[in-house]
């Protein structure tokens, strides 16, 4: 499958602003760019999968507006964001 429970705690402990935080951009981000990354390497394999396909398009246009979001309301943790994911932009 996707990412594991184990792989998803470790993304969240990495991502979080506070101790119990799991629902901040940074940490959604992080998670959503998994899965990305996840479904990238899917398709090298399966590359007549476009029922998946259409949902890494969705899941890249959900990461791009919560990163205008962050971008918007914080611009210093925007920036820190990309570079640690190593998104362009």
């Amino acid at each position: 499958m996707a990412i594991t429970a184990a792989q998803k705690a470790q993304i969240v402990t990495d991502f979080q602003r506070a101790k119990s935080d799991t629902g901040s951009p940074e940490v959604q981000v992080a998670l959503i760019t998994a899965r990305i990354t996840y479904l990238t390497e899917h398709f090298k394999d399966n590359a007549k999968d476009h029922h998946s396909r259409r949902g890494l398009l969705r899941l890249v246009s959900r990461r791009r507006k919560l990163l205008d979001y962050l971008k918007r309301e914080n611009d210093a943790s925007y920036r820190t964001l990309i570079e640690r994911l190593a998104i362009r932009k």
